[in-house]
């Protein structure tokens, strides 16, 4: 019999793939009938994973906790389930799952693993910026937790891709707010937006924009000082954007130009910016 092992090179290879599709339901009693050493099963459940037999996997690894709860291959087999559950797009048993392991297995060495997937599994959940950002905001903290807690983990550079990829999305969704009251002349709740978007995630691609939304909202509102501020820490951070320039040309049908307020909270933001 081949030797049992978790198969994380398999495993993280594979996290890469969409969600498993297209199986037809099958009766998981058909799997597993009697009784059968722990050591079995679990390879049963590798070799099911690595024919694409998802669904067969589950059932194998399901009955090695379930027959042998207090074994080393119960534990092995419930990060394989979470990770079973994800291949096959159950994302939310594969979230409780691979939670539950890190819980009861915190120290052990497949707990970053575990975590890992808990934050795979709410990205690949995450919806367009027109609609709610539950998840990204809870891939956030789920790759927050891997990069943390385990930050000599192999999974480390790949979370951090994946959060930057959620707080762009989050900061995407300020932004669309943040129009759509403009739009409205909403001004105040407008700002609110663009200032959440410049302050909390300035190392988003959405930064430039929000600068001279600032601009263009302060103008409206009157509030020259800020409009000034705005523009010139846009033009500071990103002098040959078109951003900047339209900001320039607004400013200008006042009789302005771009000055920094270094009182300004504005001036403050840039600072962080450009690393100073």
């Amino acid at each position: 019999m081949r030797r049992a092992t978790l198969a994380a090179p398999f495993a993280v290879l594979s996290l890469a793939l969409a969600g498993c599709a297209g199986e037809k339901d099958i009766d998981l009693t058909s799997y597993v009938q009697d009784i059968e050493p722990a050591d079995t099963l679990y390879n049963q459940g590798l070799a099911n994973l690595e024919a694409g037999r998802i669904k067969e996997a589950i059932a194998k690894f399901e009955a090695v906790d379930r027959q042998h709860p207090y074994s080393e291959y119960a534990r092995k087999s419930m990060v394989m389930t979470a990770f079973a559950n994800y291949r096959r797009g159950n994302y939310e048993d594969s979230i409780n799952t691979a939670k539950r392991y890190v819980a009861l297995y915190p120290s052990s060495e497949d707990a970053a693993y575990a975590q890992y997937i808990v934050g795979l599994g709410y990205y690949r959940q995450i919806r367009d910026v027109t609609q709610d950002q539950a998840e990204a905001r809870r891939t956030v903290e789920a790759m927050d937790e891997v990069i943390t807690r385990w930050p000599d983990s192999s999974y480390v550079e790949d979370a951090k891709a994946k959060k930057r990829f959620a707080r762009d999305q989050l900061a995407g969704k300020e932004m669309q707010i943040g129009r759509y009251y403009l739009e409205r002349r909403e001004y105040v709740a407008a700002a609110k937006r663009f200032r959440n978007v410049v302050e909390v995630y300035s190392d988003t691609r959405h930064v430039e924009e929000a600068l001279a939304r600032l601009t263009e909202t302060y103008y409206a509102m009157g509030l020259a000082s800020e409009a000034q501020t705005a523009a010139a820490v846009l033009g500071h951070n990103y002098p040959d954007s078109q951003w900047y320039r339209d900001s320039y040309k607004l400013l200008q049908t006042g009789g302005l130009e771009p000055r920094e307020n270094k009182g300004s909270w504005i001036s403050k933001a840039g600072a962080v910016l450009l690393g100073t």
